[in-house]
């Protein structure tokens, strides 16, 4: 064989080695694309670990795939699952660590589903409508499927790893379903069925406030919910359960009543306790003075806490002695101990009467001795009505000057006219009732009775002169002096038959007449110019108006004076 033909040949078993080599290459690799292998840490830089999978070539996978629990760390020899991607071109195999715990995860959810089983995961975050769960692939959990009530804090459920039920799940799409609320309810219906047997009336039990309603509590005792309602949560007032308890609060209950058919529990708390107004009467006697804790305050009054479960009213009227009380909220504050007197109490009604100015002294007690009947005394108007005018003596006391008291004989219309708010004005003490709380005050009775003096210097029969104040259709009011007037009657101004004065004198005209009666009571002197002419003294002359009227109206013929007496007989029937 020639040195050219032996050249020949080694060429082609050159060729023939080389695609026999990749041909080997391919048959003879441990594994394949797509599938699941188990690598070997052999190595690690920087953030990428060398993992060998029995093939030719070793290949990094990022630490970052590795799901390590706090406080392990990736060592040299340890095994894990890796799902082979692709060969690279540059040789060697993309490899994920990643994507091989989620096609072991997709299996197990479909066994478990299978299977009805559960499975754990932990809670992510909250996304749109529900929570993203990590069950080694993420998963949602709806918020109607998170809990058995709707739950107010979903922020401290992040991080809780639970137990789950997938409800449904699609791999393709990479989309699974889970509830906690079915496994809940699963479990609630097991306890449900064991409190139907041991559950009693009168039982006490310990459960969990789930929800609270203006009108009480629900309560979970283990299975099953009860409600306390408000009236049963105190033998006192209670405004809001929620200012009383919290929801999640564990609560020591009574079983009141118990439908089994319905699955219905009323509970109570106060009933773990005996009612305190069995023996309120004892220990709270009518006329006691004892201590209490105001508890709430009203436009009528205030509530005060005796002890546990019986509280009291203190009505406004109640606080202080003033017939002016301020708002209750301006005497006390919540929270203020303080001490009352027991005033009233009905026990089947559980409604107690306190009182605060019972402890304090009653100003009225001492108001007879400070300000004795006659006794003058100094203060300054608070208030004028049409009737009079009120004047402020001390604290919770004031007194009244009744329009009549104002003057002995001024005619006053209005008080206003002579008084102010803030006026300081002296008064005489006239009456003093304790008893309705009122006191009397005069200003008139600061200067002797005018009348008085009427009386004594106007006896009847005394001759008087002076000037007319006033002309009425029944008679003549006459100024004697200052502050006194007498009245000169249409039938005591003249012999003949008048029916009305007026148009016979005129306002400020002087008359003589005489006294025919004097009533210093009634504030009365009563005048006669008839009587007085009939003793011969001249009274009051007719305004030369009127006498001039008279004269032209005198009959002249014999007809006139028969037709003036046919005309009086007229007037007299």
């Amino acid at each position: 064989m020639t040195e050219e033909t032996i050249k020949t040949n080694q060429e082609d078993n050159e060729e023939l080695s080389f695609a026999e080599l990749f041909e080997m290459e391919e048959n003879s690799a441990v594994v394949r694309v797509g599938d699941v292998a188990i690598g070997t840490i052999i190595g690690t830089v920087d953030d990428y670990v060398l993992v060998d999978v029995g093939d030719k070539a070793e290949s990094y996978i990022a630490k970052s795939e590795f799901q390590m629990n706090e406080g392990e760390e990736l060592k040299v020899g340890d095994t894990f699952e890796v799902f082979v991607e692709r060969r690279k071109d540059e040789g060697g195999l993309l490899l994920s660590r990643e994507k091989a715990i989620a096609i072991k995860v997709w299996e197990e959810i479909a066994k478990i589903q299978e299977e009805d089983g559960t499975i754990q995961g932990t809670i992510d975050n909250r996304v749109k409508g529900g929570m993203s769960v990590n069950v080694g692939v993420p998963a949602f959990l709806p918020y109607s499927q998170i809990d058995l009530r709707p739950v107010k804090d979903l922020d401290a459920l992040i991080g809780q790893t639970l137990d789950f039920q997938i409800l449904k799940f699609n791999r393709k799409r990479n989309n699974v379903v889970i509830s906690r609320r079915a496994i809940l309810e699963e479990e609630r219906n097991k306890l449900r069925e064991k409190m139907r047997d041991l559950l009693e009336e009168g039982q006490i039990i310990t459960g969990a406030i789930t929800n609270i309603t203006d009108y009480g509590l629900f309560i979970d005792m283990g299975g099953m919910d009860g409600l306390c309602h408000i009236t049963d949560l105190s033998w006192g007032r209670v405004s809001h359960p929620a200012k009383l308890y919290k929801v999640g609060q564990e609560l020591e209950v009574k079983v009141l009543k118990y439908d089994k058919t319905n699955d219905r529990v009323s509970l109570g708390v106060k009933q773990l306790k005996s009612d305190p107004w069995a023996t309120v009467t004892e220990k709270f006697p009518v006329g006691e003075k004892t201590n209490g804790k105001v508890v709430s305050i009203t436009d009528y009054g205030v509530f005060v806490e005796l002890e546990e479960g019986v509280e009291g009213l203190i009505h406004v009227s109640e606080m202080t002695w003033s017939k002016k009380p301020r708002h209750p909220s301006k005497i006390v504050t919540v929270g203020d101990e303080v001490e009352i007197m027991v005033l009233n109490i009905e026990p089947e009604t559980k409604r107690i009467s306190l009182g605060m100015k019972q402890l304090l002294p009653n100003p009225w007690d001492l108001v007879t001795e400070t300000y004795p009947v006659g006794s003058i005394i100094e203060g300054k108007v608070k208030n004028i009505t049409d009737f009079g005018v009120f004047i402020g003596i001390e604290e919770g006391i004031d007194g009244l000057i009744h329009v009549s008291d104002l003057s002995w004989t001024e005619r006053i219309k209005h008080p206003s006219e002579k008084y102010a708010k803030g006026q300081t004005i002296q008064a005489v003490v006239l009456k003093i009732d304790k008893e309705h709380e009122r006191f009397s005050l005069g200003i008139k009775q600061l200067e002797p009775d005018p009348w008085q003096a009427a009386y004594n210097n106007y006896p009847s029969g005394t001759v008087i002169e002076g000037t007319i104040t006033n002309i009425t259709d029944f008679g003549i009011f006459v100024q004697l002096e200052e502050g006194i007037e007498g009245l000169v009657h249409v039938s005591e101004i003249s012999k003949e038959k008048i029916k009305t004065p007026v148009g016979m004198y005129q306002m400020g005209d002087t008359i003589k007449a005489i006294v025919i009666n004097v009533s210093a009571p009634d504030r009365k002197i009563g005048l006669s110019i008839k009587t007085l002419e009939e003793d011969g003294e001249g009274g009051a002359a007719p305004s030369a108006e009127y006498a001039q009227k008279k004269e032209s109206a005198a009959p002249s013929t014999f007809g006139d004076l028969l037709k003036a007496a046919a005309n009086e007989d007229k007037t007299e029937d």
